[in-house]
């Protein structure tokens, strides 16, 4: 079964390809010869075999671990000589009075960006110009004044400002390498709110990297935070301890400590254990004091109408009753006109 290996080229470009020699398999950082797009390139093995396959299972469409590669899949042409080697180096040496030629023509054709890298096919087939810039910019007749000078394929690229420090490299302000140009492959967009979620300084010249953007390991510790994080209390809150209501001013999550505040006793520090038997101690205690909640007032039930009984002769009626009464003594007379009076006998 022919090998999978992950080849890097010059800054964060990576491709993956297939060695068909099985009795002779590659190794990391060995110099092999490619196969380009238009000719052949030179890079390194960063990884082989089953890494590389997991690798291309995340990276490219089609090929699954333990499956065979998909036909687009260009074969390894050979191993690098020494000879390849140093023709490679002299052109990374080259690529440098490149880049300063094509900042002269930009300069000429009065653009507006900034050329931050360029990079030789091995082949010198083709010259592969990287830079930035705030807008889209009309390169049209750059290209072809650089095409006329240097005698070979132009190809301009626009990147990010994040992708320019990951090609340039250098070191971070924790005294390392940028991650960007060493293990982070993809560069995940990073918000302000995370650095809220740490409570870390909202300086951008303390939390920005060397691109200008947000640091890139601000994420990396970002769940562990949120995480440890709900076993304390917020901030501003008010608690019922041993001392009685306290506020909670900051905590420490790395040593476990909490910062109070009692209004007439003072601030102290004390650990997360000691809070969580102070609050267990106060709360039977402050139900026993507390005055029992007033309950709510319930809506009184809707009266029923009571079955009116007959009443007698000269009773006095209910509401409407009343009303006729009052209406029959005021009217013409009629007979409706109030109770009848017995009959009386001669």
């Amino acid at each position: 079964m022919p090998q999978t290996v992950e080849v890097r080229f010059k800054g964060t470009r990576r491709d993956f390809f297939l060695w068909t020699d099985e009795q002779d398999p590659l190794r990391l950082k060995e110099a092999v010869v490619v196969e380009a797009e238009r000719g052949l390139d030179f890079g390194r093995i960063f990884s082989a075999g089953e890494v590389a396959q997991k690798k291309c299972a995340g990276a490219c469409n089609g090929c699954a671990v333990g499956a065979t590669a998909p036909p687009a899949m260009r074969p390894v042409v050979r191993r690098a000589s020494q000879e390849e080697i140093r023709t490679a180096n002299e052109l990374r040496q080259n690529e440098e009075d490149a880049r300063r030629k094509v900042i002269d023509k930009v300069r000429q054709h009065s653009l507006e960006m900034k050329v931050s890298d360029a990079e030789w096919q091995w082949d010198r087939g083709k010259l592969t110009i990287f830079f930035t810039a705030e807008r889209r910019v009309d390169f049209r007749a750059l290209v072809r004044d650089l095409a006329a000078q240097f005698r070979t394929r132009i190809e301009l690229r626009q990147i990010g400002v994040r992708d320019e420090a990951a090609r340039l490299k250098g070191v971070g302000r924790c005294g390392r390498e940028y991650c960007c140009s060493t293990w982070l492959t993809e560069l995940s967009p990073v918000s302000l709110a995370l650095a809220k979620d740490q409570h870390l300084s909202l300086n951008p010249a303390q939390i920005s990297g060397g691109c200008g953007r947000l640091l890139c390991c601000l994420k990396y510790e970002h769940e562990f935070y949120v995480a440890s994080r709900k076993r304390f209390p917020r901030e501003g809150k008010t608690l019922q301890t041993a001392r009685g209501p306290e506020k909670v001013v900051a905590v420490d999550i790395f040593r476990e400590r909490v910062f109070l505040r009692h209004e007439e006793q003072g601030s102290r520090i004390i650990p997360l254990v000691q809070l969580r038997d102070e609050m267990e101690a106060a709360h039977p205690e402050a139900a026993t004091i507390a005055p029992p909640p007033t309950p709510a007032p319930t809506p009184a039930p809707a009266r029923e109408s009571a079955p009116t009984s007959p009443q007698a002769p000269g009773e006095p009626g209910t509401g409407p009753r009343r009303r006729r009464r009052r209406r029959g003594r005021r009217g013409r007379g009629g007979p409706n006109e109030g109770p009848e009076s017995p009959p009386t006998e001669s």
